[in-house]
C-alpha cells in the first residue's frame, strides 16, 4: 500500500499539504508515533532522503532506547510508522490551529489505514493537541487530559484498545538541547516496544 495514494483517494489532493509517499504494508505496523508538523523541505521529512534532519534526531532516539536502529527502513521493521500531525509546514513559529484543522482529514485516515496497532505515541503538544481533536469526533471529550507531558508519562491512557503514549517532540534543533527531553522520549520508546512485543 501506498499511504500517500491512499489519503489522496480518500480525502483529495491539497495544495501544500505533504504526504508520507511510503509503499508499506499496513497489517505489520503495530505503533504509530505521530510527530508535530512537517518540513519546509520534503526530502528532509521522514522517508524523504537517507540523511535527513527528521531522522537525525529520531535515529539516535530508538538508539538510546536500546534498538540497533540505523535508518527508517529498520524502524518499519519493528512494526513502527512514523507521521506527522500537521501536514503543511508552519509559517511561523508557532502552528496556526487552520494548519491542524486542514490535515485532521489526513491523519484521521492515515490512522484507520493500520488496523493491528496496539500503541500511538504523540510526540509533543502539537501531537497531543491534534489527537484529542480527532478524538472528541467520535468520544466527544479528549483522551489527553490538559496537564503537562512529565505527569502523564506513567499513565496507561487507551483510545478504544491503542494505547496513547504522550511523549516528547522528537524533530528539530531543541531536541538536542533538552537533554532531559531527549533522554524521557527515548525511556518512552523502549516502553512502547515492550508493549508491542508482548
Amino acid at each position: 500500500m501506498n499511504v500517500r495514494a491512499e489519503l489522496e483517494k480518500a480525502v483529495g489532493v491539497a495544495k501544500n499539504i505533504q504526504l508520507n509517499d511510503i509503499e508499506l504494508d499496513p497489517l505489520k505496523i503495530k505503533t504509530i508515533m505521530i510527530n508535530e508538523v512537517v518540513p519546509a523541505d520534503p526530502s528532509q521529512d521522514f522517508y524523504g532522503q537517507r540523511d535527513a534532519d527528521y531522522l537525525t534526531t529520531t535515529i539516535p532516539l530508538f538508539q538510546k532506547s536500546g534498538m540497533p536502529i540505523k535508518d527508517i527502513q529498520d524502524i518499519l521493521h519493528m512494526g513502527v510508522y512514523i507521521t506527522n500531525a500537521v501536514k503543511t509546514p508552519k509559517s511561523d513559529y508557532t502552528i496556526e490551529k487552520n494548519s491542524i484543522e486542514n490535515s485532521l482529514p489526513y491523519l484521521e485516515k492515515e490512522l484507520s489505514l493500520f488496523p493491528n496497532v496496539k500503541v500511538i505515541m504523540l510526540m509533543g503538544d502539537v501531537a497531543k493537541k491534534t489527537f484529542n481533536m480527532l478524538a472528541k469526533k467520535t468520544t466527544k471529550k479528549n483522551v489527553i487530559p490538559a496537564v503537562a507531558t512529565y505527569k502523564l508519562r506513567n499513565s496507561e491512557i487507551y483510545y478504544g484498545n491503542i494505547r496513547v503514549m504522550p511523549s516528547y517532540i522528537m524533530t528539530g534543533k531543541n531536541i538536542l538541547i533538552e537533554k532531559s527531553k531527549f533522554a524521557m522520549a527515548s525511556e518512552d520508546i523502549a516502553k512502547m516496544v515492550r508493549i508491542i512485543n508482548f
